[in-house]
């Protein structure tokens, strides 16, 4: 019980320390398939649950809207934020985890 409390203390200071600098935007050398493939495997091999990946761009092209390429990964360890929730229920709305995988104007990738 005294490693779960100290966990929802950290993910909470996490999250605070996270709030402040808002969302952060690190640059990719891949095309935005490529990085989220990437970022597929290296949470697999870390032994995450891929909950759902979201290709935002092809969803908008079935209605006919034209979006650059845009995904988006839901992951998550529900050993870890099971036992989150069960302390903190609360904690429920920052989990699962998210990544978006977006390019910019120029064709820069983004996760």
């Amino acid at each position: 019980m005294k490693i779960i409390l100290t966990l929802v203390f950290l993910l909470g200071m996490a999250t605070f320390s996270f709030a402040a600098q808002g969302v952060i935007n690190h640059p990719s050398p891949y095309d935005v398939t490529t990085t989220a493939d990437r970022l597929e495997n290296l949470l697999q091999k870390k032994g995450m649950t891929l909950f759902n990946r979201i290709a935002h761009s092809a969803a908008a092209k079935k209605v006919g809207v034209d979006i650059r390429p845009t995904e988006l990964l839901i992951f998550g360890n529900p050993k870890v934020g099971s036992p989150l929730m069960q302390c903190s229920q609360g904690i429920a709305i920052d989990l699962p985890q998210k990544a978006l995988i977006w390019e910019d104007e120029s064709g820069k990738t983004f996760l």
